[in-house]
């Protein structure tokens, strides 16, 4: 089985075809998928599709782009609360685009680190040109009260995820892996420690190698593990059994599908409001 710990499924690119492609990742062997919240004003349409499909999580958060919309950063505790809520974010910062100005950025992010240090949820992150105010934000930050984190979509650099395992974090790995031009990345990969490993899509956007030009989806997320097999001269079944269990491990919360089937067959209340 593959996790896809990082999708954004409630987006309208997947409007006219979301239970196909939930569908469609089953099939494929993706047993888990996290559909990730970018704003707190359409939370409740993240976990509508999460509450839809047992096999389907969520977090809440707002994504930095937003961080100057959706100031101040109120309800992130309360949302956490939902038995389907099992990480805060997306949340961190990005001075590629800055959307946001990036001291709001910056206090948005604390914010969320706030809410994952009190529920002890993971933390979401989501870093772009921006990696010497992140680490000095996480390490900053840790001194007040540990954490747990993964950096998702990990494309930055050697340094960023040395001062994060220092802390921690784990590292998600996307489709961005199978890129022609993403050599230092791979160079990365074959030294990270394979506790600390997850795979993800991030779809829609970012489709890997061979469906480059496509829009992105969970099942997609087979072609990061073929990749990082080869990467580090493994088998797919074992960087399928090993990120599969670091995501469980870190997002404690979530049900492994046997578990969701069971709580399904018994009549649990587990997933209600």
């Amino acid at each position: 089985m593959l996790v896809d710990s990082h999708c954004h499924l409630e987006f309208d690119a997947f409007e006219e075809d979301r239970a196909d492609a939930i569908r469609r990742a089953h099939a494929a062997g993706v047993g888990t998928m996290v559909t990730i919240c970018t704003r707190l004003s359409r939370f409740d349409e993240v976990l509508a599709v999460a509450d839809s499909e047992a096999s389907v999580w969520c977090s809440a958060g707002i994504h930095p782009h937003h961080a100057a919309e959706e100031q101040p950063v109120t309800g992130l505790v309360a949302r956490a609360d939902h038995p389907k809520v099992v990480g805060i974010g997306e949340t961190g910062l990005d001075y590629h685009y800055d959307n946001s100005p990036r001291d709001v950025q910056q206090r948005s992010f604390r914010a969320h680190i706030a809410a994952a240090r009190q529920t002890g949820l993971p933390l979401i992150v989501h870093n772009r040109e921006s990696d010497r105010d992140m680490a000095a934000i996480l390490e900053d930050e840790t001194e007040k009260g540990i954490f747990p984190g993964v950096l998702h979509c990990f494309s930055s650099s050697r340094e960023l995820a040395r001062r994060a395992l220092d802390l921690g974090f784990h590292i998600s790995i996307s489709g961005i892996v199978t890129f022609k031009n993403a050599r230092e990345l791979r160079d990365i990969i074959v030294d990270l420690p394979m506790d600390r490993l997850l795979v993800e899509t991030d779809s829609p956007f970012l489709a890997p190698v061979p469906n480059r030009g496509k829009r992105n989806e969970p099942s997609f997320v087979t072609h990061v593990a073929d990749r990082i097999a080869e990467i580090r001269s493994t088998e797919k079944d074992y960087i399928s059994e090993v990120t599969t269990n670091n995501f469980f491990r870190l997002f404690s919360k979530a049900k492994r599908p046997a578990e969701c089937l069971a709580s399904s067959a018994s009549g649990s209340p587990d997933n209600n409001p």
